[in-house]
């Protein structure tokens, strides 16, 4: 069973930065996209940026330019990264790392706990 370990959230005054990050128990080959989601109270989770080989990354317009997606790992972890900066308020929520699995994990999604990123201003 995969298990995907979430850290970094907190609390940051507006056009602070944050870095989250979410390790995998898994080999990078194992894994063929990874993304980060936020939830809002009361709203339905949304994707907030991906990363994978052929597709690369892609960012929602609400954070295009702001925040940066990166990951790493080796045949035993993989981890992905979400650099945030200049949040807003409006980015208070539960962030969520997703993994979509390959190879002999193909067809699997896993999820993190998720972590509270608060925004004040």
């Amino acid at each position: 069973q995969v298990q995907l370990v979430e850290s970094g959230g907190g609390l940051v005054q507006a056009g602070g930065s944050l870095r989250l990050s979410c390790a995998a128990s898994t080999s990078i080959f194992n894994i063929y996209t990874m993304a980060w989601y936020r939830q809002l109270p009361g709203k339905e989770r949304e994707l907030v940026a991906s990363i994978s080989e052929r597709r690369g990354t892609e960012y929602a317009d609400s954070v295009r330019g702001r925040f940066t997606i990166s990951r790493d790992g080796d045949k035993n972890t993989v981890s992905v990264y979400l650099q945030m900066n200049s949040v807003k308020p409006e980015g208070t929520a539960v962030y969520y790392c997703d993994a979509g699995g390959s190879g002999s994990l193909r067809g699997r999604e896993y999820w993190g706990q998720g972590t509270q990123v608060t925004v004040t201003s």
